[in-house]
């Protein structure tokens, strides 16, 4: 969509601030409402027992998951709205390029922040 609103000039490059800060909200709920979705899928199997469960630090790991999930969604629901700003104002196409840089810059940063998140929250009981 926003994508379109460049192309039919609906938005300008200017209003780059007020995307964001409508995004950031939706990117931030959608996030919690993964997170708990998360949280309450490791505390089924872990009271189910479930595959062996996830040990005597399964609060942790689902907390791990669900701070993960809330960084992930936002990153990825801000940079899906922001790199066709970007894109547009280096002279690219946004409609061409967006995809394919969305996919790979939030795949690889969602790597990251899990990966960093799991290093804050886990260090010295699983880590």
């Amino acid at each position: 969509m926003i994508i379109r609103s460049l192309a039919l000039e609906e938005i300008k490059l200017r209003d780059w601030w007020r995307i964001f800060l409508r995004e950031l909200p939706s990117g931030f709920a959608l996030g919690c409402i993964l997170g708990v979705i998360g949280i309450v899928r490791i505390l089924l199997w872990q009271f189910f027992g479930i595959a062996g469960g996830y040990g005597p630090h399964y609060l942790l790991v689902a907390f791990t998951v669900a701070i993960a999930l809330v960084g992930v969604v936002t990153f990825g629901s801000l940079a899906g709205s922001m790199l066709p700003f970007v894109l547009r104002r280096f002279g690219f196409d946004p409609a061409s390029a967006s995809a394919p840089f969305v996919a790979t810059l939030v795949d690889v940063t969602g790597l990251s922040i899990y990966f960093y998140v799991a290093l804050l929250m886990l260090r010295g009981t699983l880590l």
